[in-house]
């Protein structure tokens, strides 16, 4: 009896070395802070890497995550047919889409294409990346659609898998506002039983972050998935960040500021309150640099490829 349970003893500590060793190298590579899950400084591609794929495309994904980004940053809709789509606006943008047939959407045009008043099989073909787009003049021209949140996730894990790559971490924003609840999007409350139903979310655990400017779903959110990490962005200067923290009613894990409004003390005040303060969009490293010295969290960024190393 002795000899038995000293082997399966012996099994059992071999298994759990077993384990250990395999989650050590899937996470080897990983930029971590000690003793956390998470990274310990954020490159985050903005909507995958606007500056060098079309935007919000799952190529844009791929291109991020090769560039150096430990977190790809994406917004997400409603669909007519309850569907999650990950785009920017509410709408097609006709700088950089263009119809199924490549022809251009005028400006008269796009009240018709709200993604809420369509359903998804009418999105996924219209184009996106084909027409030049002057604003990101290294943009690579090619064909893309509009994808599901589900789709996208499904085909980053596959590509990490695949290239051996690190586990990327997600941060989704909601693109909501109450003025125009009921007319690009569901209430709040609608809004996140769709988004949450999206299957793929619950398995990506602490790698998933959702922010937002709309400060009610991210308050329904804090009570009924108090194990997500949300974020507050802002550009709003016309309130501090005391007057956002009592408005929020609760303390964020990010508070992501347009990055010409971050000081020394706006990052003392976040580290103050243990907020990760995130700012965006920094496209030059030289801007780059210059809030990494002032104690950032982290950079969202078209360009990944130009962080500092």
């Amino acid at each position: 009896m002795k000899k038995r349970t000293s082997i399966a003893v012996m099994g059992c500590a071999l298994a759990l070395c077993g384990y250990y060793l395999t989650a050590c190298k899937t996470t080897q590579h990983a930029t971590t802070a000690a003793g956390s899950d998470l990274p310990g400084y954020y490159k985050v591609g903005h909507r995958g890497t606007r500056g060098l794929m079309p935007e919000n495309t799952i190529p844009a994904m791929y291109k991020g995550i090769e560039t150096g980004a430990n977190t790809i940053e994406f917004d997400v809709h409603i669909t007519k047919d309850g569907q999650v789509v990950v785009y920017h606006d509410a709408s097609f943008t006709p700088s950089y889409t263009t119809k199924p047939d490549g022809s251009d959407i005028t400006a008269a045009e796009r009240s018709q294409y709200i993604f809420y008043n369509m359903n998804y099989a009418d999105i996924k073909p219209f184009i996106i990346g084909e027409k030049p787009y002057p604003a990101f003049p290294e943009q690579q021209r090619m064909r893309s659609y509009a994808p599901l949140l589900s789709d996208m996730i499904d085909s980053v894990e596959a590509y990490t898998t695949a290239h051996k790559l690190p586990p990327v971490y997600y941060l989704l924003e909601i693109k909501s506002s109450e003025k125009t609840d009921g007319k690009e999007q569901p209430v709040p409350a609608e809004y996140l039983q769709k988004l949450m139903a999206v299957k793929q979310l619950a398995p990506l655990g602490k790698r998933l972050f959702i922010q937002s400017f709309d400060m009610r779903p991210l308050q329904i959110l804090h009570r009924t998935h108090p194990q997500i990490n949300l974020g507050f962005l802002t550009s709003d200067k016309q309130h501090t960040f005391e007057q956002h923290l009592q408005q929020l009613g609760f303390t964020p894990f990010f508070y992501n500021p347009e990055y010409h409004m971050v000081t020394k003390e706006l990052v003392d005040k976040c580290h103050a309150q243990q907020i990760k303060i995130v700012p965006w969009t920094v496209n030059t490293t030289g801007e780059a640099e210059h809030l990494q010295a002032l104690g950032v969290d982290g950079i969202i960024t078209d360009y990944p490829n130009r962080l500092p190393k």
